[in-house]
């Protein structure tokens, strides 16, 4: 029947949500209040190429803009991304614009606690002719490429200070309400294809700890209410202003879902991850991923590279520099 699909399973059940490992440095991926965070207009993009060798194997990219309005004292932010994610036979081309409104706590404004909606659309894919297949003129298998577009919100609260911030976000708030027949080709349900409901709680701090050097460790746990619990564990040091070196573990754990099989797997891989500052508003970033699990010996690592352009800010780059 059909070859491949066993990827597409561990996607959906495993990796459903785009994941970039360094998410910690464009935080509108995870959060739609994290809009106009920086006080500045930020234009960040990222590639992603997943287990490396391993057959339809992951490749993700996506590109967002995000910055102020201008508008009551710089209390609204607003953000654009749009995002591609091939997996196999699948495809996913999304397309999201967020509104976070920012509400000031001290009167130097360093702390604000933002809260922050997002709306957009998702064009789902299975391309027939990416399929293996044993059985000539299958009906489950599309001649060519057949789509479906499927709308989406989401909703995040995130709060900062100069050095601490907390975030806690829902993805894919239309996931439980979406009719699997919209993802069907000739009476055929495509069910892993469909996204289920994310919840991410982030967090994080930056504390001196010599001349010169500064250290950012954070974490990330993301929920989907239905397979194990990821979490992130993440460490940089910041050196001189310039170049950020870190590392990070992505494990699953079962948390509070007894129902799940004692013998089920965790996906653990180890992250290291270099950005580099080449000036005030550019930032060059490239992380390497590596399974520590079963998955090991059958592909080679994933590679990740980032760009980010900071539109000149005079208030960012002398009072009030972001370091999240």
């Amino acid at each position: 029947m059909i070859l491949l699909l066993g990827a597409g399973i561990l996607k959906a059940k495993a990796q459903q949500n785009v994941q970039f490992s360094q998410y910690v440095f464009n935080g509108l991926s995870v959060n739609p209040a994290y809009a106009g965070y920086k006080e500045s207009w930020y234009l960040n993009a990222s590639y992603r190429h997943q287990w490396v060798g391993f057959p339809g194997a992951p490749r993700t990219g996506g590109i967002s803009l995000d910055g102020l309005t201008g508008v009551r004292d710089n209390r609204v932010g607003v953000g654009i991304q749009a995002s591609f994610d091939n997996l196999g036979p699948q495809e996913a081309l999304s397309l999201y614009s967020s509104y976070a409104y920012r509400i000031p706590f001290d009167d130097e404004d360093t702390r604000r606690l933002c809260l922050g909606i997002g709306v957009g659309v998702t064009q789902y894919a299975i391309d027939g002719t990416a399929l293996q297949y044993i059985d000539n003129n299958d009906f489950a298998i599309p001649a060519g490429k057949t789509t479906t577009i499927i709308p989406d919100a989401r909703f995040g609260i995130y709060y900062y200070t100069p050095s601490f911030y907390l975030g806690v976000s829902v993805m894919d708030l239309f996931s439980l309400y979406t009719d699997v027949t919209n993802y069907t080709w000739r009476a055929y349900h495509y069910a892993t294809i469909r996204k289920t409901q994310h919840l991410y709680l982030t967090t994080g701090t930056v504390f001196n700890v010599g001349d010169n050097l500064k250290l950012k460790p954070s974490v990330m746990i993301k929920e989907d209410f239905k397979g194990p619990t990821n979490v992130d564990l993440n460490a940089f040091l910041l050196l001189s202003e310039k170049l950020w070196v870190g590392a990070s573990y992505r494990t699953s754990l079962k948390l509070w879902k007894s129902a799940l099989p004692n013998d089920l797997n965790t996906l653990d891989a180890a992250s290291i991850m270099v950005e580099f500052y080449a000036t005030n508003q550019l930032r060059i970033g490239y992380s390497y991923d590596l399974n520590v699990n079963r998955m090991a010996g059958y592909q080679g690592g994933s590679h990740e590279l980032s760009l980010g352009w900071l539109f000149p800010s005079k208030k960012y780059n002398i009072t009030n520099p972001r370091y999240f």
